[in-house]
C-alpha cells in the first residue's frame, strides 16, 4: 500500500529531505556534530574551560600572590548551609612532638562564614576594569577558606587551579597555530605543484621528522637569555618547536591536494580562468576544511599535555608561574602525597580537558563528512 504524500507526517518529511539536500556543508557538519553527544559534551566544557581562563581573576577567591604560612597541607574544608547562609569551620592545629608532622581537624566553634560576590583583592577584568568582587571567597578578608585544601606554603589550590586554567589552556594556542599554518601551507604547495617543488618540501619534512624533540627542548632551555621572564621563555620555546612541528598535517594536505587536482572542479576552476591562489584557497582547501579543524581542535590536547609534562620534569614553567603542570610538581613527593592527596586534584583538570577536547576533535572528524551514513 502506498504511502499518502498528502500527510503532515509525509510533508514534514519532504521538507527535512528537502533541508538536507539544500543545506551548505558547514550546516550539514553542524547538524551531525549536533547529534554527537560525547563531543557536544565535550564542546560544552571546553567552552567552560576557557570561560574560567578569562575570567579567573574573577571565579578565583584569592589572587595567585595570597597565602598564608600557618596553613600549610591544611585540608579541604566542606561548604555547610544553616539558616545564616554557607559557612566552613576553622581548624584547629596539632603538632606531633616526635616527627613534628603538623595536623588540621575542623573546628566546629570557629565558623567563618563563605558569600558570593563577596570584596577582595583588587584585579583588573579583562585586564582593563578594576573591580574587588570575586565569585565565591570568604565575608571577611583574609580568613582561611581553603574548599580545595592548601599547599605547602600556603595558597589556595582552589584559586591556583583557576589561575593555573589561563596558563595551560592557551599558552600553546599560539605555537598551534603556527605549526598549522606552516603544515598547511607547505603541504598544499607541495601536492598542488608536485615535480621539484614537492621533492624538495618533502626531503624538508623529513628532516624536521629526524630531530629529536626533547633534546632540542632542553638545548632551548639553555641557550634563551636568563633575564626573560619564565613565560616569555616557555612561549618562545613552544613557537620555535611549532617550525618543526607542522610535518605531520603538511603530509595530511599534501596528499589532499595530491587526489583533489585532478578533480572535475578543479579542471573546471582553470578552465575558468582563476589564478592558482584562488583555485587553491577557494576551490580545494574548502573541501577538506572540516577535516583541516579537526585536526586544529585535536592539536590542542598535545599541547597542554607537553606543557604539564615538561613543567612536571622542571623544564617547562617554573614557580612564580602557575599552571597545571607547575602544581603538579609538589605531587612528586609520594610522602608529601599521603598526607595531602589533593595535591593530585590539577591532574583531574588536564585529564577533563584533554579528554573534553579530544571527543570534541572526534566530532568534527565525524561530521567532517555529513554524507557518510
Amino acid at each position: 500500500m502506498s504511502a499518502d504524500l498528502s500527510t503532515p507526517a509525509a510533508q514534514n518529511s519532504d521538507d527535512t529531505a528537502d533541508k538536507r539536500f539544500t543545506a551548505s556543508q558547514w550546516r550539514l557538519i553542524w547538524w551531525k556534530f549536533r547529534r554527537h553527544k560525547l563531543a557536544m559534551a565535550g564542546a560544552v566544557i571546553t567552552l567552560l574551560f576557557y570561560f574560567v581562563a578569562l575570567f579567573a581573576e574573577f571565579l578565583a577567591p584569592y589572587g595567585t600572590e595570597h597565602f598564608n604560612g600557618d596553613y600549610t597541607y591544611a585540608p579541604p574544608q566542606t561548604l555547610h548551609l544553616d539558616g545564616d547562609g554557607l559557612y566552613v569551620n576553622g581548624y584547629t592545629a596539632t603538632i606531633d612532638n616526635d616527627t613534628y608532622e603538623q595536623t588540621y581537624t575542623e573546628d566546629p566553634g570557629q565558623r567563618i562564614s563563605v558569600g558570593f560576590l563577596v570584596r577582595g583583592e583588587e584585579y583588573k577584568i579583562l585586564g582593563l576594569i578594576p573591580f574587588d568582587r570575586h565569585l565565591i571567597g570568604p565575608t571577611e578578608p583574609g580568613a582561611p577558606v581553603y574548599l580545595l585544601g592548601a599547599d605547602r606554603t600556603g595558597h589556595d589550590l582552589l584559586s591556583l587551579l583557576i589561575h593555573g586554567t589561563r596558563v595551560s589552556m592557551t599558552i600553546g594556542l599560539v605555537g598551534v597555530a603556527l605549526a598549522f599554518a606552516l603544515g598547511v601551507a607547505l603541504g598544499g604547495v607541495s601536492g598542488y605543484f608536485g615535480g621539484k617543488t614537492d621533492t624538495v618540501i618533502q626531503r624538508l619534512v623529513e628532516f624536521f621528522m629526524s630531530v629529536p624533540t626533547l633534546p632540542l627542548w632542553l638545548g632551548l632551555a639553555a641557550a634563551l637569555p636568563y633575564d626573560w621572564g619564565p613565560v616569555q621563555r616557555y612561549f618562545a620555546i613552544t613557537v620555535i618547536l611549532a617550525i618543526i612541528g607542522w610535518t605531520d598535517l603538511a603530509r595530511v594536505v599534501r596528499g589532499r591536494f595530491l587526489s583533489l587536482r585532478g578533480e572535475d572542479f578543479v579542471t573546471s576552476a582553470r578552465l575558468d580562468g582563476c589564478r592558482q591562489p584562488r583555485v587553491i584557497f577557494r576551490h580545494m582547501l574548502p573541501s577538506f576544511s572540516s577535516h583541516l579543524i579537526a585536526s586544529l581542535s585535536l592539536s590542542i590536547p598535545g599541547m597542554i599535555l607537553a606543557e604539564t609534562s615538561l613543567s612536571f620534569l622542571g623544564l617547562g614553567l617554573q614557580s612564580p608561574v602557575v599552571s597545571w603542570g607547575v602544581l603538579l610538581q609538589d605531587a612528586q613527593n609520594i610522602r608529601v602525597l599521603s598526607t595531602a592527596p589533593w595535591l593530585m586534584i590539577p591532574g583531574l583538570a588536564v585529564i577533563l580537558a584533554v579528554l573534553a577536547l579530544n571527543f570534541a576533535g572526534d566530532g568534527l572528524r565525524d561530521a567532517a563528512d555529513p554524507y557518510k551514513k
